[in-house]
């Protein structure tokens, strides 16, 4: 879910060439690509108004979630609009598995203390150790193969990542 016109746009365009890639390698001979990226897609809208508009009740379908260099909102009075709120949170536990994991990355220390913060006061998570969040098959991939990834790299910024585990639900009686 993506609210920016430009950047759902973008990311329509680069689906689309990373299948038309997969189609002619896998007409070439070539190892094909699982999923052959049918199982991607982007959706504008405001995630933080429609999320659980795309989830039925105890869905919970998601296995991963990703907050890739999100907009700090570095004024105090424009903190209500960052992705990683309380109140989001409800909503990300509500959409996310049990057992399923919160990928966050930023090259804004401010902003990575907040997330951090805010996702071990929230009592649906529990963050996952950096030396196991580093082993993640997915981190490397997070921090340097994004756009924004590769745009720090090349400025010689830094980046902080933190992991989050969505806890079991509690048994209902």
């Amino acid at each position: 879910m993506e609210i920016r016109v430009q950047v759902t746009q973008y990311v329509t365009d680069r689906i689309a060439a990373l299948r038309q890639q997969a189609i002619e390698a896998a007409a070439k001979g070539s190892e094909p690509v699982q999923g052959a990226y049918q199982n991607v897609s982007v959706v504008r809208a405001n995630a933080m108004k429609f999320l659980p508009n795309f989830f039925q009740k105890d869905q919970a379908s998601l296995s991963k979630i990703f907050f890739l260099f999100p907009d700090p909102h570095f004024k105090a009075r424009k903190h209500k609009a960052r992705i990683i709120s309380p109140t989001l949170l409800a909503e990300y536990a509500y959409v996310l598995r049990p057992g399923g994991i919160v990928y966050t990355v930023t090259d804004v220390e401010d902003l990575h203390l907040w997330m951090v913060a805010h996702l071990e006061a929230f009592p649906a998570f529990e963050r996952i150790p950096d030396d196991e969040a580093m082993k993640d098959p997915v981190t490397p991939h997070i921090l340097n193969a994004t756009e924004e990834g590769k745009k720090v790299e090349r400025n010689k910024g830094q980046k902080w990542i933190a992991l989050f585990r969505r806890k079991a639900r509690p048994v209902r009686k």
